[in-house]
């Protein structure tokens, strides 16, 4: 049976200073929710993630570093008792698919009313699933999704996404080699795969792949 009393330990990741300090406020008004901690980035998530130990993390999908999903994959591979909920402007199938996949228990978009997130974290918070309205596609009932075909998306390993990602921000060879402390040319080897696997012919399909999908931008 749910705790009705419980006070849930809420870590808030999101990359724009203005939207995080929001939604601190907004949630630190909530009597059954208590905000310990926000974060930027995803590796600044990881490590208050560990640090905390929060009971849910409010994960944003498109951060500076590392894309929202992979992040809570990360997360929950250290602290697989913390809950995720996806807040997000992206709610493509994939998108949804993707975090459920991860772990992630829900997915709130980001013009939701103020009270369906204070009811997604603490509907995630009893153990269940809550979902938008919008991003709840046809039939998915939080096993289904498990069932889908892969996207190709899905068969990047995470360093591929890695490079992906610093490839639509604009990353050059050298400069993306620098970041990930890899070899120019293992970034060349990487970006040769990933045309591959997603069937794009050059950089720049391989971009417009990445930003028609909205992801890692």
């Amino acid at each position: 049976m749910a705790n009705a009393s419980k006070v849930y330990r809420i870590l808030v990741v999101d990359d724009h200073g203005i939207v995080r300090e929001g939604l601190v406020a907004m949630l630190r008004a909530q009597e059954r929710i208590q905000v310990v901690g926000s974060a930027a980035s995803a590796h600044e998530a990881i490590l208050a993630a560990q640090q905390l130990r929060p009971d849910i993390v409010l994960m944003d999908l498109l951060l500076p570093d590392m894309n929202g999903i992979d992040a809570t994959e990360r997360i929950l591979e250290l602290l697989p008792l913390t809950r995720v909920v996806i807040l997000s402007a992206c709610h493509t199938i994939e998108h949804v698919y993707r975090a459920l996949r991860a772990g992630a228990r829900g997915y709130v978009i980001k013009d939701a009313p103020p009270d369906e997130l204070a009811r997604a974290i603490l509907a995630v918070g009893e153990g269940k699933q809550f979902l938008s309205p919008l991003a709840a596609p046809p039939m998915i009932d939080g096993a289904h999704c498990y069932s889908l075909p892969q996207s190709p998306l899905e068969s990047l390993s995470r360093r591929e996404r890695d490079v992906l990602h610093q490839i639509v921000a604009g990353g050059t060879s050298a400069s993306i080699a620098q970041r990930l402390s890899l070899s120019r040319k293992t970034i060349d080897t990487y970006r040769s795969r990933l045309m591959t696997k997603l069937g794009v012919s050059n950089r720049s399909a391989l971009i417009r792949f990445a930003i028609e999908n909205e992801y890692a931008v």
